[in-house]
């Protein structure tokens, strides 16, 4: 009995790992594990034994272990094999021996021995030589710049790349502050940096400008990590990106950026203020050519001179829409439009535009159908603009329908409270990757043929969607080609006001607008 304790004892204590495989069922198992061969699995106990070997080890070395298993059944010798690198734990094994053990029923136990490692001095400092050689290869074939400092800020080494980028001579740096390498202005910066690092071991990133040795300065982006040798030495290595090139692309951007925004500004702003040297001479004309067509002082004499009169008061009408819509625009962008709020009756008002529209749409074959309810509560707004956005969504409804289509125009309340007009045609539509482009001033996504010859700014959704968006509401569009446009008007719940009959119940006298 003791002689069982002892060599279970000894099994246990061996310095190196070992255990036991049986083969079942075509598989080789773990039957028994010693302490050393638990940390080698990187396992418990519990989840070794029994276990397939395979499971345990990888395939590689899985094999190593079949060819030596069927090498003892086919000649009943105990084999040793190298292993492959890469085992699992902690514990680094060369190779092992493989001993056949007998057991009853004429079965066979696989007795696992690592072999242990050994090495000589030759071989230990061969190793180190080998490491060594292999860091100093990196550092010196890195295309980035690195540099190593001790806890005085003394540059100790510097490779060959920071030397090349930035022209300094290897004599002029090792044994100097690395504060030489900085420019002025982050100096302060890069010695409380430097303490820090050695003090905490911290690994940090960031952007540096570093001094050249001709005096100029490079923006770098560095990283920097603490290195800990022997006897507590910190070393602080930094590694040195060059971004300069980067740095001077990113403020010509910024520049190239200020200069089209301010352009941009100077065109709002010029637009904006041309608004009445621009129309007064067209409403002149505009008006002189309807006294002439209403033949106010007389008859024209000739048919021809109203039909020229005809063709002046339309174009310049046109001329005229054209214009309203770029000086509206300009003045948004320009920030120049402030609002003139009024509660409107949105039913009042949607009927002065389709009124308005009516006649366009007969000439083309729509048909224009109001669905509102009488009971809608009163908008807070600028009627005006509200207007405007009821125009330019009505006018595009009918631009973009075929004859015998229709249009509806909705306005509600939804489940937030918000107020929704709606404008649905039956038209073309636009292709969903051509609703942004739709959304963008001066862009006209459908060709003439689609709008029946009739040619625009291009303004008319994007000043909708300005108008709407002054009111802090938003609009949105749907769309499907030869289905036909949704376009909704969202206004925000506090800009929704009373029904009519609640305020006339509170004595307060309630105007309906249409302006």
């Amino acid at each position: 009995m003791s002689d069982l304790v002892d060599h279970r004892i000894l099994f246990e204590t061996m310095p190196v790992p070992r255990f036991l495989v049986s083969e079942r069922d075509g598989d080789f198992i773990v039957e028994d594990v010693n302490n050393k061969g638990i940390a080698f699995f990187s396992a418990t106990k519990k989840n070794i034994i029994g276990q397939p070997l395979n499971k345990l080890i990888n395939e590689d070395n899985f094999k190593q272990f079949e060819k030596a298993f069927q090498k003892i059944r086919d000649k009943g010798e105990a084999v040793a094999f190298k292993s492959i690198p890469n085992f699992p734990g902690d514990i680094q094994v060369p190779g092992f021996w493989v001993t056949p053990v007998p057991v009853k029923d004429n079965k066979v136990l696989y007795d696992v021995i690592s072999q242990p490692m050994a090495y000589s001095d030759s071989a230990l400092q061969r190793e180190r030589d080998d490491a060594l050689l292999l860091l100093t290869s990196i550092f010196d074939a890195s295309e980035v710049g690195i540099v190593v400092t001790d806890s005085s800020r003394r540059i100790v080494k510097v490779n060959d790349s920071f030397i090349r980028i930035y022209g300094w001579e290897r004599e002029d740096l090792v044994g100097e502050d690395v504060l030489k390498i900085v420019a002025d202005q982050d100096r302060e910066w890069a010695e409380k940096n430097h303490e820090q690092f050695i003090a905490e071991g911290v690994r940090s990133t960031g952007e540096m400008r570093i001094a050249r040795k001709n005096g100029s300065t490079a923006n770098a982006l560095i990283t920097t990590a603490t290195l800990e040798l022997s006897n507590s030495r910190r070393f602080q290595v930094t590694t040195v990106m060059d971004i300069t090139m980067r740095k001077q692309m990113e403020m010509s951007l910024r520049y190239a950026k200020e200069q089209a925004d301010t352009a941009n500004h100077a065109k709002s702003s010029f637009l904006a203020n041309m608004s009445h040297e621009l129309r007064t001479p067209l409403n002149a004309i505009i008006g002189f050519s309807e006294m002439m067509l209403n033949e106010t002082f007389g008859p024209l004499g000739h048919d021809k001179y109203k039909e020229y009169l005809e063709d002046v008061h339309l174009s310049a009408r046109h001329l005229l829409e054209i214009i309203n819509e770029v000086l509206d625009m300009s003045k948004i962008e320009a920030g120049r439009v402030e609002l003139d709020e009024k509660e409107i009756d949105i039913r009042a008002l949607t009927q002065s535009v389709t009124r308005i529209m009516m006649s366009r749409a007969f000439s083309s074959g729509l048909e224009i159908v109001e669905e509102i309810d009488q009971e809608l509560p009163a908008l807070n707004a600028d009627p005006r603009l509200v207007r405007q956005i009821l125009i330019n969504l009505v006018t595009n409804a009918v631009k973009y329908s075929e004859t015998g289509g229709k249009i509806t125009v909705r306005a509600l309340i939804n489940e937030s409270g918000d107020m929704d007009i709606v404008v649905q045609d039956t038209g073309v539509g636009i292709p969903a990757d051509k609703i942004a482009e739709a959304m963008e001033p001066f862009s006209q996504v459908n060709d003439p043929v689609h709008a029946r010859g009739f040619q625009g700014t291009g303004l008319g959704l994007p000043l909708a969607k300005a108008m709407t968006e002054l009111h802090g509401g938003s609009l949105t569009l749907e769309s499907e080609v030869n289905v036909g446009t949704i376009v909704t008007v969202r206004f925000p719940a506090d800009r929704v006001r009373a029904r009519k009959e609640e305020k006339s119940k509170e004595g307060v006298e309630y105007r309906a607008s249409a302006e």
